[in-house]
């Protein structure tokens, strides 16, 4: 343990998302124009939720959660991308490497519980349309909101502290394009049992509490369409869900695969390509699928454009 301490690295070589300078030029600029799409998306939809009354709704309230959230999440993970492919692989120092990890645990862990927050609204209003005004009050949905934050944080306080805390001797590269769990845990020289434990547990706790909430909510939406007596209202029904599902099933399927495993993976390529989808295409999607194909949000961005067009 001294030897491992006295030659702690002070830094980590990340290898970036490909290491070849030919589809390295390319990837850069698709993956510029997705982040960029992504930055805009989400914005839009954060103006349009906080500048008009017919907005002011449960669902409406947690989807700009859900895009501060996505801005927030693509700017911890695509400026250590883009830079690997502009540049090759880099040096990061250890400070921002855990800087790094605390925001994207913090994060990816709220996004866990926000999905699960809007199943469980759309599963009140569907299902129990008659106590929706009280079962989603304005005070409840900030209760979710703040506790999906708050919770988020101590969880990823506990996660980053146990790894930061760990010796890294050597070797010093990182196959992945950010600082991620898994590799560190890869690279430690020291036992890493009691950190993968934590990991493990709170993975479970976040990852499969949220996804039971959120496929228990989609369950009963689902049950609740069946019987209703119009074939169109059910057509209509069933396309939204099925849209949702597929976000929510992409995402939580990458997730739960990469962190919700006693032991770490081994391999980093297969961890790049799951991380893409819930750290780029998830992001992306999300906007579409629950807020600009919604008729209400239509109708105020075109009317928004129509008066800014004069």
């Amino acid at each position: 343990m001294e030897v491992a301490n006295s030659t702690r690295v002070q830094y980590f070589v990340l290898l970036g998302l490909s290491t070849w300078p030919g589809v390295r030029a390319a990837l850069f600029f698709v993956f510029l124009t997705l982040y960029l799409l992504t930055l805009l998306e989400n914005a839009l939809i954060v103006y349009l939720v906080s500048t008009h009354s017919e907005l002011r709704k449960p669902m409406y309230f947690f989807l700009a959660n859900l895009s501060c959230l996505e801005m927030s999440y693509v700017s911890v993970t695509m400026p250590t991308l883009l830079l690997g492919l502009w540049a090759g692989p880099y040096r990061i120092p250890f400070t921002t490497c855990m800087t790094q990890l605390f925001f994207f645990i913090s994060l990816i862990c709220t996004e866990c519980t926000l999905l699960a927050s809007m199943a469980y609204d759309r599963y009140v209003a569907i299902c129990r349309p008659l106590h929706y005004p009280l079962l989603m009050r304005p005070q409840v949905c900030m209760a979710l909101a703040t506790a999906s934050w708050l919770g988020a944080l101590m969880v990823s306080v506990a996660k980053t502290t146990c790894i930061a805390s760990l010796s890294y001797c050597g070797p010093n590269i990182i196959n992945h394009f950010f600082c991620d769990v898994s590799p560190l845990l890869n690279l430690s020289c020291t036992h890493v049992a009691l950190t993968e434990l934590v990991d493990f547990i709170s993975a479970i706790v976040i990852l499969w509490g949220s996804l039971l909430v959120a496929v228990a909510s989609y369950l009963a939406i689902g049950r609740a369409v069946l019987r209703m007596p119009s074939a169109a209202a059910r057509r209509k029904a069933f396309s939204t869900c099925a849209s949702h599902l597929v976000v929510v099933g992409i995402f939580y399927s990458a997730t739960t695969f990469i962190y919700a495993r006693p032991s770490r993976i081994k391999s980093m390529d297969l961890n790049k390509m799951l991380s893409v989808i819930y750290t780029v295409a998830t992001p992306m999607c999300n906007p579409i699928i629950y807020c600009l194909r919604n008729k209400e949000v239509q109708f105020v961005f075109h009317a928004t454009l129509r008066r800014a067009l004069g």
